[in-house]
């Protein structure tokens, strides 16, 4: 982490101890309306589908989860059934996850190791690579080119410890480039490819994603969700933030900062103080704590506008790098992962499938933002700008 960074931190924590003194927060300039369709419109969930996950990079994996050669794990994005595979080169690919042959489902497993992907309905074969490996009693399948069948391949890239794809055949990828040249040296700062995930879950939720990751960019709602954990723990409505256009960053104290509401804390960093987290657009929150990261990743159902996937991590370091024998390091990761499912499935996951059902109303009638509700305003504005910009694409309108 570079000086200029980490001092930028310190002022950023500085400026939210302010707010909680005054009982303030960093603010929109205005109230936003919107409506219920955002989250129940069919045609608006595939034009996010298309516009918005066909376009841009998003988050599918740790690196750690795939540690060596030949190791796998298939992925339901928006648009395709996907299978990422540790290449003999150290890199990352991605495929779509289906036989050239007659179209069947290639891997069924959630992960593994292949050393190549043989299909459950004819045994044709494919490298890890994707390139076509046999044709089953070929001498009488016929005359067939090989070069033009293999795995179809979609865009994929491994940075900041992250496998990242696109998830549409031919479209560019780069990861830097999408996340902007302030915001990728902060990721490269945190060394997330030094650290390891050691428990990763998907919950398939009755809930629109959009919904789903609105929740977790939102400081107004800690006190009154979350009364008896987070609530506990951390300040609500205390936001220090900062907007880098399609992503963002921002600061909420914990309690334990309320030492120095009457005291200056001079030079001292104020890190172990607060929770910082990072909206990765279009779909990600990594929080960092004091001692390790948790990613919280939202992907849309291919066909339901109210049904998504919450892919949650915990990304931590080695016991060695964090000084902890092995046994002790287990429990601790094992208890801290165990106080994330109790908050998700207790709170977070009752009220927003409560929301879902609530925006299905046929008379909602419009709602809002607040102006404190920074990190919410970014992510709408960050949507509605992909979908603006694809749209002039293909209409070429100004």
């Amino acid at each position: 982490m570079t000086d200029r960074v980490s001092a930028d931190r310190e002022a950023r924590i500085r400026r939210a101890l302010e707010h909680l003194r005054n009982d303030t927060t960093d603010q929109v300039d205005k109230i936003e309306p919107f409506e219920a369709a955002e989250f129940t419109d069919p045609v608006l969930a595939a034009r996010e589908r298309d516009l918005v996950f066909g376009r841009v990079p998003s988050i599918v994996a740790h690196g750690s989860e795939l540690p060596k050669t030949y190791d796998f794990k298939t992925i339901r994005m928006p648009r395709n059934n996907v299978i990422i595979s540790r290449q003999k080169d150290g890199g990352v690919k991605a495929f779509v996850n289906l036989c050239r042959h007659r179209g069947a489902l290639l891997e069924e497993e959630s992960c593994g190791k292949r050393r190549l992907f043989s299909c459950p309905y004819h045994r044709w074969s494919y490298d890890i690579d994707g390139s076509l490996r046999t044709i089953t009693r070929d001498n009488t399948v016929g005359e067939v080119d090989r070069t033009t069948l293999g795995l179809v391949e979609l865009p994929c890239e491994e940075r900041h410890g992250f496998v990242w794809i696109v998830d549409r055949v031919g479209a560019p990828i780069d990861v830097a480039g999408w996340l902007g040249e302030e915001f990728d040296e902060i990721l490269s700062g945190y060394e997330l490819g030094s650290l390891h995930c050691v428990r990763e879950e998907g919950f398939d939720e009755p809930v629109n994603w959009k919904i789903m990751q609105d929740a977790f960019l939102d400081g107004y709602h800690i006190q009154y969700a979350h009364p008896n954990t987070a609530g506990k723990i951390i300040h609500t409505n205390i936001m220090a933030f900062e907007d880098f256009g399609s992503h963002a960053r921002f600061v909420a104290p914990r309690k334990t900062i309320d030492r120095w509401l009457e005291e200056d804390p001079g030079d001292e960093s104020l890190v172990n103080y607060v929770t910082e987290t990072h909206f990765l657009g279009p779909n990600s929150t990594l929080l960092k704590q004091p001692d390790h990261f948790q990613l919280l990743t939202f992907r849309p159902h291919h066909s339901d506008p109210a049904r998504s996937v919450m892919e949650m991590r915990l990304i931590v370091p080695s016991p060695e790098k964090a000084g902890i024998e092995q046994a002790k390091w287990e429990r601790l990761w094992e208890k801290n992962w165990q106080i994330l499912l109790d908050v998700l499935h207790a709170e977070d996951f009752p009220v927003l499938r409560a929301s879902q059902r609530g925006m299905s109303s046929r008379d909602s009638g419009p709602m809002l933002l607040g102006r404190n509700e920074v990190a919410n305003h970014l992510f709408r504005r960050t949507i509605q700008r992909l979908l603006a910009e694809s749209d002039e694409e293909v209409t070429g309108a100004p």
